[in-house]
């Protein structure tokens, strides 16, 4: 098997594991997202379980990539090596926030819910495609760029 099928079988099969948790365990669900952070109304703590999860799950994973010299499928751990706060950073995670908590959805569930709730998340990836798009545009043309 030549690297590309590699990385595309494995890119394939994590994404079918990551939209299967999704929808098992309902964060694919717009209603059980909102009904998270309505936390003053009908509140359901299910996502704070998966998330709890996750963050397990992701610390165990640093814990070992540090042991490793290299990844399964690339020559190279490709790490941020930055961890500024800025404007920029405060503004998308704003804004991607005030996303999430209207539709219920976030890019990677909205995906997931393309099978589960097709005109819903129709809707959330053409304005997802679109925000991107307008963002391109405005970062393009702005001065000093």
């Amino acid at each position: 098997m030549g690297v590309v099928m590699k990385n595309a079988f494995i890119a394939l099969l994590s994404g079918l594991i990551f939209g299967a948790g999704l929808a098992l365990s309902g964060m694919a669900d717009p209603h059980r997202v909102r009904s998270f952070l309505n936390i003053f109304g009908d509140w359901d703590p299910t996502l704070a379980f998966v998330m709890g999860g996750a963050i397990i799950v992701m610390a165990l994973a640093w814990l070992i990539q540090k042991r490793i010299t290299k990844p399964f499928a690339t020559d190279s751990f490709l790490l941020t090596s930055t961890n500024n706060i800025d404007p920029k950073l405060i503004g998308g995670a704003s804004i991607f926030g005030m996303g999430w908590g209207l539709a219920g959805l976030c890019p990677g569930p909205a995906f997931a819910a393309l099978v589960i709730n097709p005109i819903e998340a129709l809707i959330f990836a053409i304005s997802l495609f679109a925000g991107m798009a307008a963002y391109a545009l405005i970062s393009h043309f702005r001065i000093g760029s």
